[in-house]
């Protein structure tokens, strides 16, 4: 009876040493994903932002002197090439990428959200770019070149555009390339509008593309953040045997 009490305890105790051993590994993969999928969402978000400050340090260096580009270089060249254009075209293609989103959603073309977080996710970008533009525009207190009114800095027609370009990207620039192009080619065309028709300067254009995809992407970074948090923790308990003590160890699932 005591042989066979030892070599049932040599058994469990070989058994739970194999076991740790595998959980281990198991461990240390789990620990090394999770490093590298925090290094990943870093790289995700030093990514994501660079674009949109490129853009707004341009618009900035814009409003200044320098032979690199300037409102006044940009004003000069319009002047000359395009003196008496005027379109209002501009004032309703810039929500084309957003109708694009319902459009595809219509016709069962399901984009990386339902259709209830994308309209979330919009309204969020929304609030957020005209919480930035709207007062910008009044503290600048910068006039338009057509001379109208104080408030050109920076674009709101162009950050809407690229709201909306983003917001199209983010749902389906996953499943095809196209769909970013062509979002961002019809915001950069209200921006250009934007100066052709002398109701911008280049230096509110750029501004305003960049604090349209900065919003877009700041609500989509947000809400991923939030979405991984809500992953439950799994604890795996196994037994436990070693120089006479049995027990239990417990090992977190991170």
């Amino acid at each position: 009876m005591l042989k066979k009490t030892l070599t049932a305890l040599i058994v469990l105790q070989i058994s739970c040493f194999e076991l740790k051993a595998q959980v281990s590994n198991s461990i240390d993969t789990t620990l090394v994903a999770y490093y590298r999928e925090k290094q990943a969402k870093k790289l995700l978000v030093k990514k994501s932002l660079k674009a949109p400050a490129l853009l707004i340090g341009a618009g900035i260096l814009a409003l200044t002197d320098n032979d690199f580009i300037s409102d006044e270089d940009v004003y000069e060249f319009r002047q000359k090439v395009l003196p008496s254009s005027r379109t209002n075209i501009d004032d309703y293609i810039q929500y084309a990428p957003i109708a694009a989103v319902y459009g595809l959603n219509l016709i069962g073309v399901k984009g990386k959200h339902d259709l209830k977080t994308q309209t979330a996710l919009l309204l969020k970008s929304e609030l957020l770019v005209g919480a930035i533009v709207t007062p910008t525009k009044f503290l600048s207190n910068k006039l338009r070149p057509d001379g109208s009114t104080y408030n050109t800095f920076p674009s709101g027609h162009t950050a809407q555009a690229f709201v909306a370009a983003t917001f199209l990207h983010k749902e389906y620039g996953h499943l095809s390339p196209w769909y970013s192009i062509s979002g961002y080619a019809v915001a950069t065309a209200v921006g250009i509008f934007r100066v052709s028709n002398n109701r911008h300067w280049v230096s509110d254009v750029l501004a305003g593309a960049g604090i349209g995809i900065l919003s877009t992407q700041l609500v989509y970074l947000l809400h991923n953040r939030k979405q991984s948090k809500k992953k439950k923790k799994k604890v795996l308990g196994l037994p436990y045997y070693n120089s006479g003590s049995i027990g239990i160890t417990a090992y977190i699932d991170l």
